[in-house]
């Protein structure tokens, strides 16, 4: 990156929460992988006369996430109209909120520092358009099982500099939900998407760019990084020629690992957003602000810092144990039962980082008797293990002799040799001990 540009990345993430229902209607939420339109009604479809019931489970797991991100939460809200054409979007609008979102003005931290949320707001998912050739012919199709979905958009300010912390944030944010229990966050099946807007500034300039380019519908970290960099490098050859980048939204091609212009970029006054006429402004005491705050769980970086404090677990251990709740709840619970048998948190600990330990299928308690039958000691009869140590000698004179020349930490390739012979779990530093007392009857150095 030429140091003559700053990059000023902001993001917009969209999280589809795991209600049972959509936003405004009865349909099942459960759509992926089933029978295209097989989960729609008048509602969801559009059709004259339906009228829409918000869905406050989903409301109020929005809120969730604005409180998890240090949001100030509005207690008077509303629903709006966001209105533009688009095949998937059966009513010619969508149903989001504008000037009075549920969350705003949070931050997430990360190692570099603070990164601004400027709103957590509802909406609702669109349709999916799908691209085949039909007998030679090509068609777009639309499947609206996912359409009246329950979506969050989550907004930062432009505060990101490099594609590194673009990414942190976005691992922290898809853990959060995970945490919260709200969303699967699966960005395979749609369920998180992630949208950069990035420009290049002149360094030394004040206030934001005059351009702004939105990257839209990434589906996976890695394709966010490749899309950043693309994007700096793109945009830094246009305004080296002398010429400002089109304001316009872009698509990512994995194939070409590039982006591709899609149209160009709409400012806010083009939706013509306008308050829902059909939904009430919704209405939130503190009471019950404060009642959905206490529901939210112990989140990863305070569980982290307790593991560490606790358990007294390293801080790499601590943030592997805590990256997805299942498996910092089976640690905890897999601890207390290693307690019982006198093993500490940190044998848990490895056996679960290094062991590969499928969490689902394994009972905490089995975890604990496999980790207990590999430290067990096995004892072995003491004729028989001088006759291996004085076998193991005779057959490494060299180390013998560097030993005693004072080469000490030789000993350790004979407890191994030793142990080999063995062939069976026993105590290394008894093996240790027993072979200086050998060695010093044959007049070795102690």
């Amino acid at each position: 990156m030429n140091n003559k540009y700053t990059p000023i990345i902001g993001l917009e993430v969209h999280v589809e929460l795991k209600t049972n229902s959509k936003m405004f209607c009865s349909c099942s939420a459960d759509y992926f992988g089933h029978q295209p339109n097989s989960h729609t009604c008048p509602i969801c479809l559009g059709l004259p006369g339906a009228l829409p019931v918000p869905n406050r489970q989903a409301i109020e797991w929005c809120i969730m996430i604005g409180q998890a991100l240090n949001c100030k939460i509005n207690q008077f809200s509303k629903f709006d109209r966001k209105n533009y054409f688009y095949p998937d979007l059966a009513k010619g609008f969508q149903t989001s909120q504008y000037d009075l979102p549920f969350g705003e003005n949070g931050f997430v931290q990360l190692k570099k520092g603070k990164i601004r949320i400027r709103r957590v707001h509802m909406e609702e998912d669109t349709g999916k358009l799908i691209h085949e050739d039909i007998k030679g012919e090509s068609f777009s199709l639309i499947d609206f099982n996912r359409s009246g979905v329950p979506l969050v958009e989550i907004v930062t300010e432009p505060d990101f500099h490099d594609a590194n912390d673009v990414v942190e944030y976005l691992k922290k944010l898809q853990t959060i939900v995970r945490y919260l229990e709200v969303s699967n966050a699966d960005m395979e099946k749609g369920n998180m998407r992630l949208e950069p807007n990035i420009s290049l500034q002149l360094q030394g300039d004040d206030g934001l760019p005059k351009y702004k380019v939105e990257v839209k519908n990434i589906n996976s970290f890695s394709f966010v990084d490749k899309a950043i960099k693309f994007e700096i490098k793109r945009q830094q050859e246009i305004l080296e020629s002398g010429k400002t980048p089109v304001q316009e939204t872009r698509g990512w091609n994995e194939f070409k690992n590039a982006t591709v212009s899609q149209r160009v970029k709409e400012e806010a006054n083009d939706y013509r957003y306008f308050p829902e006429p059909d939904i009430p402004p919704i209405i939130y005491s503190k009471n019950q602000i404060e009642q959905l705050k206490e529901k939210l769980p112990e989140l990863q970086e305070t569980k982290q810092m307790r593991f560490v404090k606790d358990y007294q677990l390293t801080e790499y251990d601590a943030e592997i144990l805590t990256r997805e709740k299942i498996m910092a709840d089976y640690f905890e619970e897999a601890a207390q039962v290693a307690a019982k048998h006198k093993l500490t948190p940190k044998q848990v600990a490895n056996h679960l980082i290094n062991g590969k330990v499928d969490v689902e299928q394994l009972l905490p308690a089995d975890l604990i008797k496999r980790i207990m039958e590999s430290t067990r000691v096995k004892q072995i009869d003491e004729n028989e293990l001088n006759n291996i140590i004085t076998s193991v000698l005779t057959a490494n004179e060299k180390a013998v002799a560097d030993y005693k020349s004072g080469k000490e930490t030789v000993i350790m390739f004979l407890v191994g040799q030793v142990m080999r012979q063995i062939k069976k779990k026993v105590d290394a530093q008894m093996i240790k001990e027993r072979l200086k007392i050998i060695l010093y009857k044959y007049g070795s150095k102690n």
